[in-house]
């Protein structure tokens, strides 16, 4: 099959097939502000449900034992359905899953506002997960297929980017604000007038562009071996951080998802329709991306937990001055991604903004091993969290824009999929693994410093022990970073945008190391065959 190079300018590259491209959507800016606020929206109820889970507790007589299911049912319904709903987007329409994503997510938060027991709790959490599964994968496969020049691409994924990034501190400011001034149930409620906003501007706004639907038979054993592997995987790490690795259950978690998820790569295989096919992922490129990006997440999610409570425990921060504490931190994932990232994307190679990103995001860390229990915010912290964010905006950016790039329309919503799967099941990781060097180091650091006090002088120590559990943690982090960056600069290895001139006859339109389709401007999708 012959292929010329579009006579669109700027675009080198695309196919000039019938239907091949659709003339940008008049109404793409303004879909972008209603999918960056969904994104928003889920993005800080990771975070938010957190600062009121105390409260909640307490009114709901929710035991200590069980309090993990307000996290873990959400976690495990988001991370365990995200592959099965980036395919009913491809399969459905990525506005209708959207809009029906975002309905949904308003009632399951309405429902977990008005919860009077914990059982109420936990299964409005659950749908919370259910319909975000939805939600998240149809939102970034829209950017997807509606950003198709390098420039307004670079742009509109800064924006993405900057949310994805920092819309988990500043869940943290707003968590604070509702807890303290009004009520815990609020963290829910907040939720629905975002919901709203945003089905109500997609369902008016937002035309996805023709022909992009993957209208092939729902892959059923893809769905079950998918869903019912990554959630043991999710589970397995969340189970760890509370019962230990050793625990028996934990471990049959562990093994479990090893095995349905290479039942699950085996049918992937030889399925005619798969539910991911393995193009998506085994593309240089998106891979790359794909563990780089992971690593990455275990490292920050770790972090943001480690820094709240020493905030609040041994600085004695309120909830709201915690969440204040991180706006030098939101405030560089905004500059990085949209000043420096979405500046920069359409002239240098992604590598070349994902490595360096991933190291100056490692410096911030290594800035907050500092800590100490008398250690000045401005001296420490400040520098470090400003560090921490502007490089992982700066990464972010190009990263969810490559994972993106040169897949089939009929594909986006999976690929999209897979990259909110590998912070998912970072997140996990992150909080599992982390949490586990933390609380061995202070128990050790207690063990080592407790004998002979007394008083005061024992609550000192345990402080401290706090403190060098955190630190310890922390250092791991930073070793995660490096080899986040490391996998960044020698896996991907896509060329700057413009480095192909025209597509090659099969198709792949590889350039100097650019991604599978025409490279053009950053990211003119492939149509399918």
């Amino acid at each position: 099959m012959s292929e010329t190079a579009s006579k669109s300018p700027g675009v080198p590259g695309a196919r000039n097939t019938p239907g091949a491209r659709n003339a940008p959507d008049a109404n793409r800016w303004k879909a972008l502000v209603f999918i960056a606020l969904a994104q928003l929206m889920v993005v800080l109820d990771a975070t938010i449900v957190n600062i009121a889970l105390p409260s909640a507790q307490q009114d709901l007589g929710i035991s200590d034992g069980n309090r993990q299911w307000v996290v873990t049912a959400y976690a495990l319904a988001f991370g365990g359905l995200l592959l099965f709903g980036g395919r009913t987007a491809d399969l459905w329409g990525r506005r209708r899953a959207f809009v029906l994503g975002l309905g949904g997510f308003a009632a399951a938060s309405a429902l977990g506002g008005a919860a009077t027991n914990e059982v109420m709790m936990f299964g409005a959490r659950a749908l919370q997960g259910v319909f975000g599964a939805l939600l998240a994968p149809a939102a970034l496969s829209l950017l997807a297929v509606m950003f198709t020049d390098g420039r307004e691409r670079a742009k509109a994924f800064g924006i993405y980017g900057a949310i994805a990034g920092g819309g988990g501190a500043v869940g943290l400011i707003l968590g604070g604000f509702l807890t303290e001034y009004l009520d815990w149930r609020w963290t829910f409620f907040v939720n629905i007038p975002f919901a709203v906003v945003a089905a109500v501007g997609a369902y008016f706004v937002i035309r996805e562009p023709k022909g992009g639907r993957n209208r092939s038979p729902l892959d059923i054993p893809g769905v079950v071996l998918s869903t019912l592997g990554l959630v043991a995987l999710v589970y397995g790490f969340t189970r760890a951080e509370s019962e230990g690795w050793s625990d028996s259950l934990t471990v049959g978690m562990f093994v479990a998802s090893a095995v349905l998820l290479l039942t699950f790569v085996l049918v992937e295989s030889r399925v005619r329709a798969p539910l991911l096919p393995l193009r998506v992922i085994t593309e240089r490129n998106r891979g790359g991306v794909y563990l780089s990006l992971g690593l990455a997440i275990i490292a920050m999610f770790g972090l943001f937990l480690f820094l709240t409570y020493y905030l609040q425990v041994v600085k004695g921060y309120s909830p709201v001055r915690t969440g204040f504490a991180f706006l030098p931190m939101v405030a560089g994932m905004i500059t990085g991604s949209t000043q420096i990232g979405a500046r920069l994307m359409t002239r240098v190679a992604p590598r070349l903004l994902m490595g360096p990103g991933f190291l100056v995001a490692a410096v911030g860390m290594l800035l907050l091993t500092r800590m100490e229990i008398g250690s000045s915010y401005a001296a420490v912290l400040l520098p470090g969290m400003l560090l921490l964010g502007l490089g992982m905006g700066t990464a972010f950016m190009p990263a969810m824009s490559l994972a993106t790039q040169g897949v089939e329309p009929r594909d986006a919503g999976v690929a999209s999929a897979m990259v909110n799967t590998s912070q998912q099941v970072g997140g996990a990781i992150g909080t599992a693994l982390l949490n586990t060097i933390a609380a061995s180091a202070t128990t050790s650091y207690i063990a080592d410093h407790i004998g002979g006090a007394a008083g005061r002088s024992q609550q000192l120590v345990r402080l401290e022990g706090m403190v060098q559990g955190y630190t310890s943690a922390i250092w791991f982090a930073v070793g995660i970073l490096v080899l986040a960056a490391v996998i960044a600069l020698t896996l991907v290895d896509a060329g700057r945008p413009g480095t192909t001139v025209t597509g090659s006859s099969d198709g792949a339109g590889r350039g100097a190391g650019g991604t599978e389709g025409a490279q053009g401007e950053a990211a003119v999708p492939v149509v399918a065959h």
